[in-house]
């Protein structure tokens, strides 16, 4: 049995270690990138530290010249430590300076890729983490790993050397000097692993704490009308206390570990002190040193116990920033979206119609049972379909499907175009990522951004003229309103569409979808906010404007089904046409 316990003990270990050692790999990555200003930094440091040593050693001369009435050499020696202390000083400042611009270059670059990645991963991969979540590791987690990445190697170099420069130099001029100012560090490094290990965990589980409380908040502050609709400021003013209260316990329970190993670092590095302040009295005293070099050891030995306590204490730095990695590693090892097909291609370029065509399909969510199987649908350019059925039936999940964010668990889903002037649809591409450029889409709520309209239009045509953008709002039944605004389409529009009411954010939403001019367009209940007549007017003019476009429309209205060339029901796990 304990050699079992060994044996488990041995192996955790080892993974642990391997973990951390894979974090770091990630990390160190990003250093070799900025090898030539990391390498800029060290050597700026390490010659600030020797300069800071060079001090302490002018300084013992130039106590010694003072005591001995040497004003010849004096003069020239508190010139030396002068210019050494300016050194030591600039050297300081050039560092700052260094860091500064390695940080935010591998801050930016580091914070776009991960932005990137999580933009272009897969959908299903994106549900398994919050938004509050994702916004705490892209932002604080990124910081953490960003300045460690700079600073971490160089000051590992730079207080290395300090701390050796400051032995050996002890060690030239009275070697039990340089034993004791060491005393303390067999019980130091001992202690470090167990606070390796504890750290480690303790950052890990503080940034998931963290991300939890990021979510909730960010949740609450995207529902809170309906918060304030219900009168529920104070539940949820009781559940943010009741996370906060469980991050000062986890807080707590770390800080008195911290204060355990802080208080032992003091308790050593006094002792240290005093042990070598009594062997220099005592060596003093004895007349085998002067009251310079008993100045210069007390300084040298105050910086090498200093230097060593900020070795040991980069170790939980650099495990802070280890459990950060791992937490960016999770997301940048999300499977990315597929967007190279060259059937997709192709169908980018062809300007005619299409036809989007569902084959005894199923849809289900990766580990769940199918939302809807065995199901066909089609429709072609020209006609308007309708997706009906209960809540919770699969509407969404078949939007989902359209838009190659879930690809189908059986069957086929494709879209299909004519070729060479024949009237059949001969080509086809599977619906993905690589054919969403094919859709327009228009979702549910308010789905415009911060900006003036026509920021918000030209997200998705960049170069589109005002003329452009008028005839796609008036489409929209949007220019009426547009117009009347005094800044017209520089009209700003605040967070979550302030500053225009729901109906209004709708129809520029449909006018960005129409500016898109995709063959294919998308309203998941996206003129619920629209009253009959502008709804019907709406869809009306967006299909007599190209005759290539096709609509699909989820809805319950009766004025659009009447309007729909083709009614599909999505109920008891099936799509039908009705």
């Amino acid at each position: 049995m304990k050699h079992f316990i060994k044996k488990a003990a041995r192996k955790l270990r080892a993974g642990y270690l391997e973990e951390v050692s894979g974090e770091l790999r990630w990390m160190y990555r990003y250093i070799k990138k900025y090898r030539l200003w990391v390498l800029m930094y060290i050597v700026i440091g390490i010659a600030g530290a020797g300069m800071g040593l060079g001090v302490s050693v002018a300084s013992r001369n130039l106590i010694d010249m003072v005591l001995s009435q040497d004003p010849a050499r004096l003069a020239g020696m508190a010139g030396t430590m002068a210019a050494m202390a300016a050194g030591s000083i600039a050297a300081s400042a050039a560092v700052s300076r260094v860091s500064a611009k390695i940080m935010v270059d591998v801050q930016n670059e580091m914070r776009g890729e991960m932005y990137s990645r999580i933009l272009y991963s897969r959908w299903e991969e994106l549900q398994l983490y919050s938004t509050g979540d994702l916004l705490n590791r892209l932002n604080s987690d990124m910081g953490i790993v960003s300045r460690n990445v700079i600073g971490w190697l160089p000051s590992l170099l730079t207080k290395g050397f300090q701390f050796l420069a400051a032995f050996f130099l002890i060690l030239y001029y009275d070697p039990t000097m340089a034993v004791l100012a060491l005393v303390s560090a067999p019980l130091t490094l001992l202690l470090s692993r167990m606070l390796i290990r504890r750290m480690h965990r303790y950052n890990r589980e503080m940034r998931e704490i963290s991300s939890d409380m990021m979510s909730f908040q960010n949740d609450s502050f995207q529902n809170l009308q309906t918060v304030k609709a219900f009168g529920l400021m104070g539940v949820f003013s009781g559940k943010m206390n009741a996370l906060q209260e469980y991050y000062r316990e986890r807080l707590m329970d770390y800080n008195k570990f911290n204060i355990f190993v802080s208080s032992y670092l003091s308790i050593a590095g006094t002792a240290v002190s005093y042990l070598c302040f009594g062997w220099s009295i005592y060596r003093l005293w004895g007349g085998y040193i002067t009251v310079g070099t008993m100045a210069m050891f007390l300084q040298l030995a105050s910086g090498l116990s200093a230097a060593f306590n900020n070795l040991v204490h980069m170790v939980p730095a650099l495990l802070r920033a280890a459990a950060s990695a791992g937490r960016i590693m999770a997301v940048e090892g999300m499977e990315k979206e597929d967007t190279e097909d060259p059937e997709a291609e192709e169908l980018r370029r062809y300007r005619g119609p299409v036809k989007i065509e569902l084959r005894d399909a199923a849809a289900a969510y990766e580990g769940e049972a199918n939302v809807f199987s065995h199901s066909c649908f089609h429709v072609a350019s020209g006609e308007i379909a309708a997706i009906i059925g209960p809540s919770g039936e699969g509407k969404t999940t078949l939007i989902r499907l359209l838009l190659g964010l879930l690809e189908p668990a059986e069957g086929s889903a494709e879209v299909r175009w004519k070729k060479d002037g024949s009237d059949e649809y001969m080509c086809s591409c599977r619906l993905s990522a690589a054919t969403r450029e094919c859709f327009s889409y228009v979702p549910q709520g308010n789905t415009v951004f911060m900006g003036t309209i026509a920021e918000n239009l030209r997200l998705v045509k960049p170069d589109a003229g005002e003329e452009e953008m008028r005839r796609a709002l008036e489409q929209a039944c949007a220019w009426d309103f547009v117009s009347a605004f005094p800044d017209g389409l520089d009209h700003y529009i605040g967070e979550h569409g302030a500053g225009i009411s729901e109906g209004q954010a709708q129809r520029i939403a449909i006018a960005r979808a129409v500016l898109r001019d995709a063959p294919v367009l998308l309203l998941d209940e996206a003129t619920s906010a629209l009253d009959a007549e502008t709804e019907k007017q709406v869809l009306e003019q967006i299909i007599k404007s190209d005759s290539r476009k096709l609509c699909i429309v989820t809805t319950h209205r009766p004025t659009v089904l009447s309007m729909c060339d083709r009614i599909y029901e999505v109920r008891d796990g099936a799509l039908r046409e009705v």
